[in-house]
């Protein structure tokens, strides 16, 4: 797929992806709807990126959907037809939780609708001091639960927090996101790129595979259906990584403190 709003940079391992629409502030418009769902999509089959860092152009994250190029009016559509639009959408987020590759966010600016549900999808979130974020959907009419925002948000902040900022479509400043655990840095906008890069840095001292199922495993721990089930998944998770051809130089690159070279990947 040609992109045409969404630069794709593959340095080493890994990608980074930045929607550049910022003029509009990279609103979701149709095309890059489509374009972040083919890339996150074929991320699943990719060994040659193992981290992904996504961002925005230019003084914004993503500010949500597109409304100026909304195609035609809801009231027109069928039910149908309605859903599918839908599922355009909320397709990528599904796509960044199940891809094999951590993915960090560098939250520049807002992060509104949309924008907030790619935030929450990600992995690790790194703000600047102008982050803001919030449910944007409610304050158009529509319900706040859209695009995976009432599964991850309450997860991450509690259900109490997560229903002021959903019922309200409050915003929510880098000071007081840091404060919920949302983001993990904030760091001035010059700065973004290469605390990013050093996240990227620290995730590919694991092996490949090792990277890939301690994000899966992730997952289903926090739907697991208590402690026995998240311990199944860990136990299983390390037998398969200590057979790995991989596991012997993480060893040995530990132990000479030096940075690992991996020659493995997975099939």
């Amino acid at each position: 797929m040609d992109y045409q709003h969404l630069d794709v940079r593959v340095e080493g391992e890994v990608a980074w992806a930045t929607m550049n629409r910022p003029d509009r502030l990279n609103a979701l418009n149709p095309r890059l709807v489509e374009e972040l769902r083919d890339f996150f999509v074929g991320l699943y089959w990719r060994r040659d990126v193992r981290v992904v860092v996504l961002r925005g152009a230019g003084k914004a994250f993503c500010a949500g959907l597109d409304l100026k190029e909304r195609t035609g009016d809801n009231a027109d559509r069928s039910v149908g037809a309605g859903l599918t639009g839908q599922r355009r959408i909320s397709e990528i987020v599904i796509a960044m939780r199940r891809c094999p590759q951590p993915i960090i966010a560098c939250v520049d600016g807002a992060a509104a609708g949309g924008g907030f549900a790619l935030a929450l999808a990600s992995d690790v979130r790194i703000a600047t001091p102008s982050l803001k974020m919030n449910a944007a959907f409610i304050r158009i009419g529509l319900s706040a639960c859209d695009i995976g925002v009432s599964y991850f948000l309450p997860r991450m902040v509690g259900s109490s927090v997560a229903a002021e900022y959903m019922l309200t479509g409050r915003f929510i400043g880098a000071e007081r996101a840091y404060q919920l655990g949302l983001v993990s840095r904030v760091v001035e906008a010059e700065a973004m790129e290469s605390e990013a890069q050093a996240f990227a840095n620290d995730m590919l001292h694991a092996t490949p595979l090792g990277l890939r199922l301690t994000k899966e495993a992730l997952n289903h721990a926090i739907d697991a259906n208590g402690l026995e089930a998240a311990i199944a998944m860990e136990d299983r998770n390390q037998i398969l990584c200590s057979q790995d051809g991989d596991f012997g130089e993480g060893v040995r690159a530990f132990l000479e403190k030096r940075p690992p070279v991996y020659t493995r990947r997975e099939s």
